[in-house]
């Protein structure tokens, strides 16, 4: 474990704006997580998910995809457990209100293009809203979808940040579980 560095301020977060986070990414991955974008917090730090708060390294191992908490600067790592990341959108925003139903198309038919490039077995989105305005799914819901990329399935989980009242731990650890098993029995 890294110890904890200080916390950007709020000209650093501003100055983030717009900035974009190289993806976590290589060939014939289990399952490629996708996240709506960067928030500033996170384009300043340079790690996936890295705002206190965000729960999706914890998530990820009580779940039972990594065998202890990540930190976000152990992001790579995952490559190693047959786990990626990427982003619907690239660039960051102080929240994903702030993105257009046209460039949340447009980062859906980017993703799909980078799904058949990689081919990870599953490709698991986390946030329906973003899901359904990027993918044209309006009544799209949690859980394993009909829709492919190619050969990889798709997979619609809940957004891991902290303001998402509706999951709350214990629960969104329940439902990245059923993804890991579906995983494990591929």
């Amino acid at each position: 474990m890294q110890p904890q560095k200080r916390r950007p301020t709020k000209d650093e977060l501003a100055a983030a704006e717009g900035r974009t986070l190289p993806d976590i990414i290589a060939p014939n991955l289990k399952v490629l997580f996708c996240g709506i974008n960067p928030g500033l917090y996170t384009a300043v730090v340079g790690h996936h998910f890295a705002r206190p708060g965000n729960r999706f390294w914890p998530t990820l191992h009580a779940a039972g995809f990594t065998p202890r908490i990540y930190l976000p600067s152990e992001e790579s790592s995952l490559l190693d457990l047959g786990v990626g990341i990427t982003n619907i959108v690239d660039r960051a925003t102080a929240n994903a209100a702030e993105l257009s139903a046209m460039e949340l198309k447009e980062g859906g038919s980017k993703l799909e293009e980078k799904v058949m490039a990689y081919q990870p077995q599953v490709l698991a989105l986390l946030g329906i809203s973003a899901y359904r305005v990027a993918f044209g799914k309006a009544t799209a819901g949690i859980g394993m979808q009909v829709q492919t990329i190619g050969n990889t399935r798709l997979w619609v989980l809940p957004n891991p940040s902290g303001l998402n009242a509706h999951f709350p731990p214990r629960k969104l650890a329940e439902v990245y579980q059923e993804l890991r098993l579906f995983v494990d029995s591929l």
